[in-house]
């Protein structure tokens, strides 16, 4: 039977998995392969593994669990291999670099922020601020504008929201980055125009949450901003 991964820890980490069930269902048991440095939890891996509700929650308990007593690299929902001996054949292999990494995230949990502006708002500083945008604008709302207008008039305001869109996003990351350790963007989806992971110091976490609370108060209503965490570091294992 295949295995599937949770974590990586260090040896020496407090590894209680009282009272927690891995993925499957039924729900398999955790245990622990070892090497001389480093220990990933593991359970066997089900026929058919989806991310349902209940495996992912499985998946997110044992996270948290071991990120309570300290530092974890945490594997996406999903990992699995062929048995215990490839586990630990990994373990000795990246020995030096699940350390150094482990070492890296030390202190610290994750913080997601993704943000996103009112269309309607977008467009109306669009048409207030540009003046090429709102002549056109007012010749296609007269009727006498031509079918090129309204192309043209598109085209202007799609380059004018992605311009826009990348300077708030440079000054979210302006606005935060001082108070994380490190930060991974990844491509923001639907109308976010930012969607970013920032790996912040237990130390600096007031701190960082303030400077995201302040900044929401300056973007003002328009913007909506959704900070989760913390959580464990996925995106920078």
């Amino acid at each position: 039977m295949s295995v599937y991964v949770y974590s990586i820890v260090a040896t020496t980490h407090p590894q209680n998995l009282e009272g927690l069930q891995g993925v499957g269902n039924p729900p398999s048991d955790l245990r622990t392969v070892q090497s001389k440095q480093l220990s990933a939890v593991v359970s066997d891996a089900p026929e058919e593994l989806r991310p349902k509700r209940r495996d992912l929650g499985a998946h997110q308990a044992v996270q948290e669990r071991l990120m309570a007593d300290g530092t974890v690299l945490p594997l996406q929902f999903g990992f699995t291999t062929t048995d215990d001996e490839a586990v630990r054949a990994v373990l000795k292999e990246r020995a030096d670099e699940f350390t150094e990494r482990l070492e890296a995230l030390e202190g610290c949990a994750e913080y997601h922020l993704k943000a996103a502006q009112d269309e309607d708002a977008l467009l109306r500083q669009i048409l207030t601020e540009s003046d090429q945008a709102r002549q056109l604008n007012e010749q296609i709302r007269s009727g006498n504008a031509g079918p090129e207008l309204p192309l043209a008039l598109g085209e202007m305001v799609s380059q004018e929201v992605q311009a826009r869109q990348e300077q708030l996003a440079a000054g979210v990351l302006d606005a935060l980055r001082g108070f994380a350790r490190e930060e991974r963007t990844s491509p923001p989806t639907g109308n976010d125009f930012v969607s970013v992971s920032f790996l912040v110091e237990q130390d600096n976490e007031k701190s960082f949450l303030g400077a995201e609370r302040d900044l929401a108060k300056e973007l003002g209503e328009d913007f909506d901003l959704r900070l989760l965490g913390p959580l464990p570091a996925y995106s920078f294992v």
